[in-house]
């Protein structure tokens, strides 16, 4: 299991538009169409699954919210962070 990191690193390590909301750290995607998000959703969930690591995802109109944290750990690690990065990639 991973290591909760501290306040220090977490900040440091925040992929582009993700911040801090407690013990996870979250992002809200914008997109002018729905299918657009839920095409984006899909993808997530196949970079999710290939790391065995699994965000909540909130789907909106125009906006998908994609939360990590790492519930064996209760609160922010390196994996949460590493997928935050790798979710970055398929926007």
């Amino acid at each position: 299991m991973s290591d909760v990191l501290s306040d220090e690193e977490v900040e440091r390590g925040l992929p582009d538009g993700w911040e801090r909301d407690g013990d996870e750290i979250v992002r809200v995607y914008e997109f002018d169409d729905y299918l657009d998000g839920i095409s984006f959703v899909a993808n997530v969930g196949e970079v999710a699954e290939e790391e065995f690591h699994h965000p909540e995802i909130r789907i909106g109109y125009g906006e998908v919210e994609v939360r990590f944290t790492t519930h064996e750990a209760d609160g922010i690690t390196d994996s949460d962070l590493r997928l935050a990065d790798l979710v970055n990639d398929e926007y």
